[in-house]
C-alpha cells in the first residue's frame, strides 16, 4: 500500500513499518525527541473564533469508550515508535477538564504501562475556567498531571462574552488561584487585538494576569480563521498599528515582571518553558492520538505526517477496529527546509545550524539562499554555530519564514 493512504487491520503493522522504513532519499543520523499530544476533543461550547477539531458537549461525554479508544490507537502506533522515551506528554482539546480526574488518571496510567516515559517528563493538561471546580484541579495533579494550562483569554466579562467564552472574570480568577495552589508550574492564556479592544482595556487584562505571578504566560494575537461563526460575522477589530501598541506593550510589562520572551508568543519565568511546545518548534517528532489528531514522525530516510480521524465516533469506532489513521503522508524532500524553519524561526533563540541537518537530513545549502537574503534585510543574524531571528524578524515574522518557502 503506498504512503498516503490509510492503513487498514489487514495490512499487518510489519508491513507498513517496512514501508517507513525502506529506502529514501534523505539520511537522518539519530531521531529527534519525541513526544505524546492526546487529543480530547469535546468542549461546552463551540467559540465563534475556534478552529480547532472541537464538538459541543450533547449530553454525556462516552469518557470510558473514548479512553477504550485511546488505548487502542496507542497501542497500534507502538511498532512506529518502538523504544522510544517521551520527551513529554500535552492532554489538549477541546477542554479536556470535562474529563474527570479518575479518567485522566486512567489516561495517564494506559499511557505509562505502554510507553516510556522520560524522568522528568512535562504532563500537561489544558484547563477552561469554565468547567472549575477546587478539588478537580487538585485531582488532576494527584492524577500526575504536572503542568495546567489554563485558556483565560481575558478578564473583561464584555469581552469574554464578546469571544463566547463560557467562564467569567471571577471563575478565570478562581481557577489560576486552584492552580498556582496545585501545581509547581502553570501557564496562563490570555488573547490581544479582542473585537473592540483598546489599549488601555489589554493593559488591565495584563496587570490582571501578572497579579497571579504565572511561572509562563502564553499570549496570542486574536484572528479571524477560516471556517468558523466569527469568519461569517466578523467582529471589528483594532488596526494593525494598534496591535503592534498591544505587542509592544506586552514585551514591556512581561520583562518588567520577570518573564523572559523565549518565543514569539511565549513568556516564561527561569524553568518554566513548555518543553512539549519546544519540541514542536526544535523540529522534534510527536505522535498524536485521538480524534483528528495530527503525528510528525521521523525514520532514517523519511518523515512522516498521520492524521487521525476528526470525527469523534468515527474515530472511537476506527481506533477499536484497529485503524485510527485517516491519512499518512511522507514529507516531501522540498518541504523539509520550510516546515523546519517555520518553527524553529519562533524561537527567540533561533537555532543550531548544525540541527538543521539532524532534523531534516538535509546538506545546510538547502536553506543557503534564503539565510543570506534574511540576513541582508536584516531579519536574521547569524554566526558558525547559531542562526537568531532579529528583533526586527520577531516582528515581522511571517515575512521571514516566507523566504524559505
Amino acid at each position: 500500500m503506498p504512503i498516503g493512504t490509510a492503513t487498514t487491520p489487514a495490512e499487518p503493522a510489519a508491513d507498513v513499518l517496512a514501508r517507513y522504513l525502506r529506502p529514501g532519499t534523505l539520511s537522518l543520523a539519530a531521531l529527534p525527541p519525541l513526544s505524546l499530544y492526546v487529543h480530547l476533543p469535546w468542549c461546552l461550547k463551540k467559540c465563534p473564533y475556534c478552529d480547532f477539531n472541537s464538538h459541543e458537549q450533547g449530553g454525556e461525554i462516552p469518557q470510558e469508550r473514548y479512553l477504550a479508544a485511546l488505548r487502542a490507537d496507542l497501542e497500534a502506533a507502538l511498532p512506529f515508535i518502538w523504544g522510544r522515551p517521551i520527551h513529554s506528554v500535552f492532554i489538549g482539546g477541546g477542554t479536556p477538564s470535562l474529563f474527570t480526574p479518575a479518567g485522566i488518571e486512567q489516561l495517564i496510567a494506559d499511557v505509562r504501562a505502554r510507553l516510556p516515559l522520560e524522568p522528568a517528563c512535562e504532563i500537561t493538561l489544558e484547563a477552561n475556567p469554565g468547567t472549575f471546580e477546587r478539588e478537580r484541579f487538585k485531582g488532576y495533579r494527584q492524577a500526575g498531571v504536572t503542568r495546567l494550562s489554563v485558556g483565560v483569554q481575558s478578564f473583561d466579562d464584555a469581552k469574554l462574552r464578546a469571544l463566547g467564552r463560557v467562564h467569567d472574570s471571577a471563575q478565570a480568577r478562581a481557577a489560576l488561584e486552584e492552580a498556582a495552589a496545585s501545581f509547581d508550574t502553570f501557564n496562563l492564556d490570555l488573547m490581544y487585538a479582542l473585537p473592540g479592544q483598546t489599549l488601555d482595556e489589554l493593559d488591565a487584562d495584563l496587570r490582571e494576569a501578572l497579579s497571579f505571578a504565572p511561572p509562563h504566560l502564553s499570549i496570542y494575537h486574536f484572528t479571524i480563521e477560516p471556517n468558523t461563526f466569527f469568519a461569517k460575522h466578523p467582529p471589528r477589530l483594532p488596526d494593525d498599528d494598534t496591535a503592534f501598541d498591544m505587542l509592544d506593550r506586552i514585551a514591556e510589562r512581561t520583562a518588567a515582571a520577570g518573564l523572559e520572551r523565549y518565543e514569539v508568543s511565549a513568556f516564561a519565568r527561569a524553568g518554566h518553558r513548555c518543553q512539549h511546545n519546544l519540541n514542536y518548534w526544535q523540529f522534534g517528532d510527536y505522535l498524536g492520538i485521538g480524534a483528528g489528531a495530527h503525528s510528525k514522525l521521523s525514520f532514517p530516510h523519511r518523515v512522516l505526517r498521520q492524521i487521525r480521524f476528526r470525527d469523534p465516533a468515527r474515530y472511537m469506532a476506527q481506533a477499536l477496529a484497529g485503524a485510527a489513521i485517516a491519512q499518512d503522508d511522507e514529507v516531501k524532500r522540498e518541504q523539509l527546509p520550510f516546515e523546519f524553519m517555520l518553527n524553529a524561526l519562533r524561537l527567540k533563540e533561533g537555532f543550531e545550524i548544525a540541527r538543521f541537518g539532524e532534523r531534516t537530513g538535509l546538506p545546510l545549502t538547502a536553506i543557503q539562499a534564503p539565510l543570506e537574503r534574511a540576513e541582508q534585510q536584516g531579519l536574521i543574524e547569524r554566526d558558525w554555530q547559531w542562526v537568531r531571528p532579529t528583533a526586527r524578524g520577531f516582528d515581522f515574522l511571517s515575512d521571514l519564514q516566507a523566504l524559505f518557502l
